[in-house]
């Protein structure tokens, strides 16, 4: 399921690994080949004292036999018989695959999971589309869970908001870590899952956060966001989001100055 950002990492390599994984057309793998999946569940049902698998685990599948799966738990070692169904599977950390909005919620309410953990899943209303699931906290410090339908449109890109579209999901993840745009909050880490190597850090100083430095949009250019990345420079200062967002706002702007009712020039 790939490696969980350490605390300690800068939020810049947080991003770059949320990029360096785009979406996999097979589910990620374990050293062994099997798949890896959480349980959406805890089972066999009965007192707490008789749960072989706990919801939110992640699991090791020992063997596929139809809707029965024989699993074992990463966190605890125990191996259990369990109904597929039973079970999500997880691509990029984040982006879950046989999740409804309810276990969604469940398994964002979890304890280890904090103010901007999010996932991504298949909408259950609308073919083709996906829900964005953030937890959040209300003005009373109670936590809760926001959805946002993640719309796709027929070239195959992603949007929230139709002015911001993105080429795949991993972008938009990617631009909503960097701000918040109409989002309840910025993404931050996605959702814990227990028993993998996402374990966070709960001692310890805090990481320091590597940030791009403030734009003056008064001395921007179109150069400097559009041209050539100059000898030496480590990054760009203008994300890829942005940069899809301001050239669609310009593409707009451009058609709409065509009628003469509005004026499609950009001068910063």
């Amino acid at each position: 399921m790939g490696t969980w950002p350490s605390k300690g990492r800068s939020r810049r390599a947080q991003r770059a690994a949320l990029l360096s994984q785009d979406q996999p057309t097979e589910p990620h793998t374990i050293d062994n080949g099997r798949y890896v999946v959480v349980a959406l569940y805890d089972y066999p049902s009965g007192g707490p004292s008789e749960y072989n698998i706990r919801v939110g685990e992640r699991l090791n599948v020992l063997s596929d036999e139809g809707e029965w799966w024989k699993v074992s738990s990463s966190s605890t070692g125990r191996e259990s018989y369990i109904p597929s169904n039973y079970t999500a599977k997880v691509y990029n950390r984040w982006q879950f695959v046989g999740l409804g909005r309810q276990k969604s919620e469940e398994l964002l309410l979890l304890p280890y999971n904090q103010v901007g953990s999010f996932l991504i899943r298949e909408s259950e209303t609308e073919e083709g589309c996906h829900t964005l699931s953030v937890l959040k906290s209300s003005r009373l410090e109670r936590r809760s869970v926001k959805h946002y339908r993640i719309h796709r449109i027929e070239n195959g890109w992603h949007y929230i908001s139709p002015r911001l579209t993105f080429p795949t999901l991993a972008h938009l993840v990617e631009h909503y870590t960097e701000v918040s745009e109409g989002l309840c909050c910025l993404l931050r880490e996605p959702c814990y899952i227990q028993g993998s190597n996402n374990v966070p850090v709960l001692s310890g100083p805090p990481p320091v956060a590597v940030r791009k430095p403030t734009l003056n949009w008064k001395d921007v250019n179109r150069s400097m966001i559009f041209g050539p990345q100059k000898e030496g420079m480590e990054e760009s200062l203008v994300s890829e989001g942005l940069k899809e967002a301001i050239n669609s706002y310009l593409y707009m702007t451009e058609e709409c100055g065509e009628c003469g009712e509005c004026s499609g020039n950009w001068d910063t």
